[in-house]
């Protein structure tokens, strides 16, 4: 008798300190899901107040458009990656046109991987050359929201360029934003190719400015 009450009291013990330890993962998950989801919200509106009131913003530089606060998805942490670079040996050099039907000289330099749905995706990253011979890195995208709850031209994603070929980079498409063309006719952005299209919904980053 006394054997079966100290098993009963061993396996009794044993689920509930597995309880508990599953309790505080979640908890610890929870936590950095809230975490994650207060650096967007902070971003988000860091981003409305420069737009709104800064004068290099695209609502007040090239003629004053009126403003209201940003669309976006809800925040989906499902949407973050980690990927390292890949470099093609052969780094096409092509013609990028801008929604101005100017033509813009680029490199297709890399690409970054992730999975979604079972499913694996590439995006590439170009390399480009801005203003007093400045280089600089590009990512843009259209997905199955293009055009329906994203902006009809596509959307942007930043990328800054590290020499080292382990690291890994964030993909993070909470933070996928729209170029300036979408806000004013003013400007004029790089137009995706058909090789920028993901086929996919990225449900995250920013919706569409003009319903």
């Amino acid at each position: 008798m006394k054997v079966k009450v100290n098993v009963c009291l061993i396996i009794s013990f044993l689920l509930v300190t597995g309880l508990l330890n599953s309790c505080g993962k979640s908890q610890n998950n929870h936590a950095d899901y809230s975490g994650y989801i207060a650096k967007i919200k902070k971003h988000r509106a860091e981003t409305d107040e420069w737009m709104k009131s800064s004068n290099e913003s695209p609502f007040n530089y090239k003629g004053k458009v009126k403003f209201h606060p940003l669309n976006y998805f809800d925040i989906d942490p499902g949407f973050v990656f980690k990927s390292k670079l890949v470099e093609y040996k052969n780094k096409e050099h092509l013609s990028i046109f801008g929604t101005k039907g100017e033509e813009r000289a680029s490199i297709r330099f890399g690409y970054l991987t992730f999975g979604k749905d079972d499913k694996n995706y590439k995006i590439d990253v170009y390399k480009n050359e801005g203003k007093n011979n400045k280089t600089y890195f590009s990512i843009w995208f259209t997905d199955k929201t293009t055009g329906k709850e994203s902006y009809e031209v596509g959307r942007y994603l930043e990328f800054e360029y590290n020499p080292d070929t382990n690291f890994v980079y964030t993909i993070d498409f909470n933070l996928a934003f729209n170029p300036y063309c979408a806000y004013s006719h003013e400007y004029s952005c790089a137009i995706p190719s058909d090789k920028d299209y993901l086929d996919l919904a990225i449900t995250a980053g920013e919706k569409k400015f003009h319903e």
